[in-house]
């Protein structure tokens, strides 16, 4: 669920797009509004508008690594550019699991935008370190379920007396 790349790491602080398109594609929906401001009410110029498929998920084996069907996801996925842009501006697109038509338009929206010199600062220093605090407390809350439910066994071993059981 979460990735490497979902850890932008303390160096330079500048978040690739790899790393951007994965924390917005999990990005709760109020979180992008809100970012977004007046942006997320204006229509965008459709290339691809939002459409719901399935995908094949794999998954590797333990021991041996071999890959292996696990099965389906629904995804939905678009591809626009910004209200207003020209021909030129950026292309953004965005895959989002489920069926949120919304959320993958608003993933696609600040996917062009973060692409945009003009509109990239505001949401770089908004909604990408909200998005990863979401995710981050998401996650250790997950992680505060699992380990509530955690029980610790004890071994005690047994000491034997040298071999000096009953022979008969």
């Amino acid at each position: 669920m979460f990735h490497a790349f979902d850890n932008t790491g303390g160096g330079s602080g500048r978040v690739s797009r790899q790393q951007w398109m994965a924390l917005l594609a999990r990005a709760p929906i109020e979180l992008m509004e809100r970012s977004l401001g007046e942006q997320a009410a204006a229509a965008p110029q459709w290339l691809r508008r939002p459409e719901t498929g399935l995908m094949m998920v794999q998954g590797r084996a333990g021991g041996t690594g071999d890959p292996f069907y696990l099965g389906e996801i629904t995804v939905t996925r678009c591809a626009l550019r910004a209200a207003g842009a020209d021909d030129d501006a950026a292309v953004g697109v965005a895959y989002v699991l489920g069926r949120s038509h919304r959320q993958a338009q608003l993933a696609a929206l600040c996917d062009a935008l973060l692409q945009s010199p003009g509109a990239e600062a505001p949401l770089r220093r908004t909604l990408l370190p909200a998005v990863a605090r979401h995710l981050a407390d998401e996650r250790a809350r997950a992680q505060a379920r699992a380990d509530s439910t955690r029980v610790e066994f004890f071994t005690l071993a047994r000491e034997s007396d040298g071999g000096a059981e009953d022979e008969a």
